[in-house]
């Protein structure tokens, strides 16, 4: 075996590991086969942002390669996506129509932006805060941009001229396109409903076979080769030919450019880099969490976060659109049975070594084409089923899922993933400031277990159980349960409260305040508090604000390892403090617990 490895501690992890002719093997076919489909969506991609397609190839190429490399997912596949192209069109939307240079350099300037944004939140190891990010966004998002990406193929589809500008909403733009009075070309809905055709039948065919999925490759070679046969990408030297065409891809591989700074596109293009670069993390780590379940790989956050941006920013000087991880080719390429993450070079050098052979080839072939399969990859990423799963789980998931989908539509692309994930964390802050309290008992067998109602009520010691993350989120609930367990405890009597704090996480100064009050007011009542199961970072903070000193070592019980040995330890004091010791319904002399 040939030992490739660069398996050494680095900012990146392991960059390869060995390779056998076997894994060569199966990353190559995979390669091949992602690159079969990645060629014509590339191209239909660069569409939906409105540039040239070449840039679409350039990103699968470049972005593609520079990402794979990095990234910490074996099986994660970058380059051009609809939900991302679709939210750079509506960035780049401030830039006239017909300033197609300075569209493109702005676009370039947009990817290096993305790319700073994605590094800086890799590099301060914000990419960890992704997990509060519901996937419920993620699904509403991509359901929303599907819509807005079959909408925005609809003028080509009907070889028509899209009406509007980037300031009038998509479905007032959509509604300007229908009824305009042009006619429709009827040559173009014809090559968009075979395209339609040959990618579902297609694939159904490639699935029963088990062959590659290279369908919309064919349905964009063989309905590209109808339409030159049939004369309608042909035409007389100063004419138009009967249908749009996409233009020429020059036989060139992408070259060092450094992009056009204009200070009035820093400031326009300044949000639309943060929300960009967000969906382009989030859309990557979903897909990626989603291959490492099945494929049981641990993947490390950060450092793909720090890939995504390092592809983006690197693309962004070689003409490259913005990036993020695939969806359908990262599928593809695991069931293909890629191994390692250089099955997105190989990816990335065939798309090359295509571009060098065949692109000026590219100016045959229909827009409607490439219309008709974004619809068609559009619809895939709507995911009915999940959609509906999600919807069906739990109120709150139903509420993101729509909520993020409907701002898509409604607000716009750019906006709504931010929206989704700004909600998406509010709902995580709403509930992990939730404090939740029970109150423990000693049954007649000497165990701690919790208290059901037919339990008789405590006499003189009572015992609760604290259990959540003790932030400023958390003090209400806590000076709400505190000041209920004061009261409680001067009503009845109650001499001694036991708090077990085992469970409780992450406290900060303002739950600490409201309990050191608590503490110091308990004490003028003359209750006994002992704090059990003080775990090492609860304990220092409480000896940092000396309420140790005050309280006493002998009312606070570190954490130990058997379950209720801190709790039980407490209980003992409480109540040989007391010279009485109630269990049941007896009162006896302090005696041993066991859980």
């Amino acid at each position: 075996m040939t030992d490739l490895s660069l398996d050494r501690p680095g900012p990146f992890g392991s960059l390869r590991k060995s390779w056998d002719f076997a894994t060569l093997r199966k990353d190559t076919i995979a390669g091949v086969t992602v690159a079969a489909i990645s060629l014509p969506q590339s191209m239909a991609y660069a569409l939906v942002a409105g540039v040239d397609p070449r840039f679409g190839l350039y990103t699968a190429i470049v972005f593609t390669a520079v990402a794979g490399l990095f990234g910490s997912s074996r099986h994660l596949i970058n380059g051009p996506t609809g939900a991302v192209s679709l939210v750079t069109f509506s960035a780049l939307a401030f830039i006239d129509p017909d300033a197609k240079l300075d569209a493109y350099e702005a676009m370039f300037l947009l990817t290096v932006l993305i790319g700073i944004v994605q590094i800086v939140i890799g590099v301060t190891r914000l990419g960890d805060v992704t997990r509060y990010i519901s996937e419920s966004v993620v699904t509403g998002f991509i359901a929303g941009a599907g819509f807005l990406t079959i909408i925005g193929q609809v003028s080509s589809a009907l070889g028509v001229k899209s009406q509007g500008t980037g300031n009038q909403h998509v479905l007032e733009r959509l509604y300007l396109t229908l009824v305009q009075p042009g006619p429709y070309n009827v040559k173009a809905i014809a090559l968009s409903l075979a395209a339609i055709a040959f990618a579902v039948f297609g694939r159904r065919i490639t699935r029963a076979l088990r062959l590659p999925q290279i369908d919309m490759l064919l349905a964009v070679i063989v309905l590209s080769g109808a339409a030159y046969v049939l004369g309608w990408s042909d035409a007389a030297v100063g004419a138009k030919p009967a249908i749009a065409l996409i233009d020429a891809v020059p036989a060139a591989l992408p070259t060092l450019h450094v992009p056009q700074v204009n200070g009035a596109w820093l400031w326009e293009l300044s949000s639309s880099s943060l929300s960009i670069g967000i969906l382009g993390l989030l859309e990557a780590l979903a897909i990626a969490k989603a291959i490492a379940h099945q494929s049981r790989q641990e993947l490390d956050y950060n450092r793909q976060c720090i890939a995504e941006g390092i592809g983006n920013l690197v693309g962004g000087f070689f003409r490259c659109m913005p990036g993020a991880g695939s969806l359908s080719r990262t599928a593809i390429n695991y069931s293909a049975g890629a191994e390692t993450r250089w099955s997105g070079v190989v990816t990335a050098v065939v798309v090359a070594i295509v571009v060098l052979l065949f692109g000026p080839l590219a100016a045959f072939i229909p827009k409607a084409v490439l219309a008709g399969l974004l619809m068609v990859a559009a619809a895939r990423l709507v995911d009915v089923k999940r959609i509906r799963y999600t919807a069906t789980a739990s109120g709150a998931d139903a509420v993101l899922l729509a909520l993020t989908a409907l701002s898509a539509v409604i607000i716009g692309v750019d906006f709504a993933i931010l929206i989704g994930a700004a909600a998406s964390i509010v709902w995580y802050l709403l509930h992990a400031s939730r404090l939740k309290t029970q109150e423990l008992v000693v049954d007649p067998q000497q165990v701690v277990r919790a208290r059901i109602p037919s339990d008789p009520p405590a006499r003189e010691v009572v015992i609760h159980d604290l259990e959540g993350d003790l932030f400023f989120g958390a003090a209400p609930d806590l000076h709400t349960f505190l000041a209920g367990a004061r009261q409680h405890a001067r009503d009845n009597g109650i001499k001694a409260l036991v708090l077990r704090v085992k469970r409780v996480r992450n406290p900060d100064a303002v739950a600490l305040e409201v309990l050191d009050v608590f503490l110091k007011e308990a004490e003028r009542d003359g209750l006994l508090v002992y704090l059990a199961g003080v775990r090492p970072e609860l304990h220092a903070a409480l000896a940092r604000l000396g309420i140790i000193d005050r309280l006493g070592e002998p009312f606070i019980y570190p954490e130990e390892e058997t379950d209720y040995s801190a709790t039980l330890g407490a209980i003992r004091a409480a109540y040989a403090r007391l010279a009485v010791v109630e269990v049941g319904n007896e009162h006896r002399a302090p005696t041993s617990y066991r859980v």
